[in-house]
């Protein structure tokens, strides 16, 4: 146990979340999402939802402020701009957690999966609502000041 470490940061979660350079991403995903299929690295976080595991993730992953969307959702098929509830949950802790208004993107579900195929790992979730998949972008840490 880790002293003001979340505790569903487990150890192989953590060592993959330190291993991940800036630019690499991490999909969160439901429990519907072929993980084992796309992902190159596979992480379980079992009896967690969505929202929960990427509020965890991002207490301790700096995300990108290089980029325009540092979280990019699976927008629904058929309806692209709607949000899902899971998602608005998803990106409201994820921005409280990060202390900034995380820009938020959106991609096809086929893209998504192209990107998912290419991220650094694949974080499954026992999320049952549908849509609960979002890229989260690796950034970097500031300067330390003296």
């Amino acid at each position: 146990m880790l002293k003001g470490m979340d505790p569903l940061l487990h150890a192989d979660l953590l060592h993959v979340l330190a291993a991940m350079g800036h630019g690499d991403e991490i999909a969160v995903v439901d429990a519907n999402f072929p993980a084992v299929t796309m992902g190159r690295r596979v992480v379980r976080l079992d009896g967690v939802d969505v929202p929960t595991a990427a509020e965890a993730v991002c207490t301790v992953l700096p995300l990108d402020r290089f980029v325009d969307a540092p979280i990019v959702r699976m927008a629904v098929v058929d309806d692209p701009e709607t949000l899902p509830p899971v998602q608005v949950d998803a990106v409201a802790g994820i921005r409280r957690v990060s202390g900034w208004n995380v820009p938020v993107g959106a991609v096809s579900r086929f893209e998504f999966y192209d990107r998912a195929r290419a991220a650094f790992a694949v974080l499954v979730t026992s999320e049952h609502r549908l849509y609960g998949c979002l890229l989260l972008g690796k950034g970097v840490l500031p300067e330390p000041t003296s």
